[in-house]
């Protein structure tokens, strides 16, 4: 196969996808498949090698994401209905003070939507960013931004939410770090994402409060008489993170030989295994913020079971994805892909973020924009022979790509501009700027952290 020959499969199998996306509006899980078919007929493989190879990408990718992703969702779902969300935002409001109400709406947003996915954490505290708004009189941008940056930055870089976790599967990347870097990279593009520009947008658009409060925010954590404290919610979210942390670390702290293997070692690398680090955080959870504050067995199977529904079908996807590029490295494609580009003046991180970026402004949908690129680069990455620091760093420029130019065919659009009560421009004007500035953002922090590492 020449060059170009391989080029055009890949731009086949792209259209393609985003034909049956867009204008057949067939399932991304049933498009990615047939998607990796065609790739793998095109490519020449025999027909029950496709099959074969299909299988195995969905089983190996599964193996991983569908754990973590289902414990994740319970964890989330324990969190939003105990009202954990709300006492979260009221504390740092009432420590940042009034005047830096919009920077508490950032860190609220950032640490929120590690466990929550992003339009729920939406919908639980938009009713705060109203009463923050009527209070100062202030346009409702000026503290909604912020909310939005904090939960669009956590939901694309930081590790339990469902995208990063799907790219870091299908790359092989080692979570710790990606959790390191999307920490490091996430608060900078946070912070020009959501106050900085917040506070300029909101002086160009001025959008008042609605008067109502859509029917969707009246929960059973909004009726919570007693929410669970701040220093709660901040320790279930952390433990997680800080076991997965230390998972990474023992462990390349013993393959340098910086410290000996010992029973000690394998302990904290198993604990901070993401399915022993989650399912731990899952149970304090149930235990902290369901039987402690009265719930009964049953309400908390219910809550379990309610938040598998949503997780289901990006599991579903993200195996997809990993079918996609099982069917790249069996094919030969991605062996062929990654050594023309070796021999280009592209760089992986910039090739990543354009991948995402493409199929994000496309077809809409950051999580199957994410997947598609993380399932084309897998397999080119293996000539670079990246190592963990710099494979995590490849993670966080999909993502970053896979938040770009948030247009009309995305349905974070709609649901902005319905809570906020924008037209369509106004909304371009503001959510899709911001979701853009953390894109670029994110692009210019992994190619400076790429030169040092």
């Amino acid at each position: 196969m020449t060059t170009a020959y391989i080029i055009s499969i890949v731009i086949a199998g792209v259209t393609l996808l985003l034909l049956m996306v867009l204008k057949l509006k067939i399932s991304a899980f049933i498009a990615l498949l047939i998607t990796s078919m065609l790739v793998g007929v095109m490519a020449g493989m025999p027909l029950d090698g496709i099959l074969e190879s299909m299988q195995e990408g969905m089983g190996g990718t599964l193996g991983f994401v569908a754990i973590v992703v289902g414990l994740g969702a319970i964890f989330g779902q324990i969190l939003e209905s105990s009202g954990g969300a709300e006492s979260l935002a009221h504390h740092l409001i009432k420590k940042f003070g009034k005047d830096k109400a919009s920077w508490a709406m950032m860190v609220t947003g950032f640490i929120v939507a590690i466990p929550v996915f992003l339009d729920v954490g939406l919908i639980i505290l938009v009713p705060i960013v109203y009463a923050l708004s009527r209070d100062t009189k202030k346009s409702l941008l000026y503290y909604g931004i912020p909310l939005l940056a904090g939960l669009a930055v956590t939901h694309s870089f930081m590790p339990p939410t469902p995208g990063p976790i799907a790219v870091a599967k299908i790359l092989d990347a080692q979570l710790g770090w990606v959790i390191f870097f999307g920490f490091i990279m996430g608060i900078p593009t946070a912070i020009i994402a959501g106050p900085i520009f917040g506070k300029y947008i909101a002086k160009k658009i001025h959008v008042d409060p609605p008067q109502w409060i859509p029917a969707e925010n009246i929960s059973d954590s909004n009726s919570t008489s007693c929410p669970p404290s701040f220093f709660i919610i901040v320790l279930l979210i952390a433990i997680p993170l800080l076991l997965i942390l230390i998972n990474t670390f023992t462990g390349m702290a013993v393959d340098t030989g910086l410290i000996r293997k010992t029973i000690l070692t394998d302990m904290l690398v198993f604990l901070g295994h993401p399915f022993s680090a989650l399912i731990i955080a899952a149970l304090l959870a149930i235990y902290f913020l369901g039987v402690k504050r009265g719930k009964s067995k049953q309400e908390l199977l219910d809550l379990s079971t309610k938040a598998l529904g949503p997780a289901g079908i990006i599991i579903l996807v993200t195996g997809a994805g990993g079918v996609l590029k099982q069917i790249l490295v069996d094919s030969g494609i991605g062996a062929m892909m990654a050594q023309s580009i070796s021999d280009s003046a592209m760089p992986p991180i910039f090739l990543a973020w354009l991948l995402a970026a493409i199929v994000r402004v496309t077809q809409g949908s950051a999580t199957v924009a994410m997947i598609t690129a993380a399932g084309i680069m897998a397999p080119v990455l293996t000539v670079f022979n990246l190592g963990a620091p710099e494979t995590a760093l490849i993670v966080i420029s999909i993502a970053s790509g896979a938040t770009l130019l948030s247009h009309v065919n995305d349905s974070g659009f709609w649901l902005v501009s319905k809570y906020f009560g924008m037209d369509e421009k106004q909304t371009l004007k503001s959510w899709t700027v911001m979701e853009t500035i953390i894109a670029l953002c994110g692009l210019v922090f992994t190619m400076l952290a790429s030169l040092f590492i």
